[in-house]
């Protein structure tokens, strides 16, 4: 079984426990103290108890200890995905959407999704779906618009025929006439 790893000696247990005293974050804490039991003599199984978790991530744990101190226990957010479209890339599909198509050379009137879709592939290689190019425009800070949908045979002429027409349901009592409800 090969020897544990030495903690840094410029922290020792009883103050371990009072930067988890002090941190808001529960995992550091956690972690804070299982590090405090083994600077206290404990060993790496009474560690790993107290911290609810296996002798491997305890090791871990005293790793990123020794490298970046109690800040190396909290959580970071993780990278997550390489972006799809680089910043060159999303700057271009900006520049064609605020330049619009051209119907001769494009082949269309008003950019689509789709459309954009296939103009990044064509563009730069890159095939991409019609969400992505979406979130790619909102990140961009463009919304989508579109007309309110009409009916194909609405006549604007009896639309206001007929709102003249229709007498309203109610009128004003005169003045004289009131009456006592029951």
């Amino acid at each position: 079984m090969a020897a544990p790893i030495a903690l840094r000696a410029d922290f020792n247990g009883p103050g371990l426990r009072q930067i988890a005293k002090r941190t808001q974050d529960a995992t550091q804490a956690r972690r804070l103290l299982a590090l405090a039991e083994i600077y206290d003599g404990g060993s790496r199984t009474d560690a790993a108890r107290i911290g609810g978790v296996t002798l491997q991530i305890v090791r871990d744990w005293v790793l990123r200890f020794n490298k970046h101190g109690p800040e190396g226990l909290i959580n970071g957010k993780a990278p997550g995905n390489r972006p799809k479209l680089t910043e060159e890339q999303r700057q271009a599909l900006a520049r064609m959407v605020e330049s619009g198509p051209i119907p001769a050379i494009h082949g269309v009137v008003r950019w689509r999704r789709k459309d954009l879709a296939r103009w990044l592939l064509e563009e730069f290689r890159i095939a991409v779906d019609e969400t992505t190019v979406g979130r790619a425009l909102r990140a961009l800070g463009f919304a989508k618009l579109s007309a309110r949908p009409r009916h194909y045979a609405q006549n604007e002429f009896e639309r206001e025929a007929f709102k003249k027409a229709c007498p309203p349901l109610w009128r004003p009592s005169e003045p004289g006439c009131r009456t006592a409800l029951r």
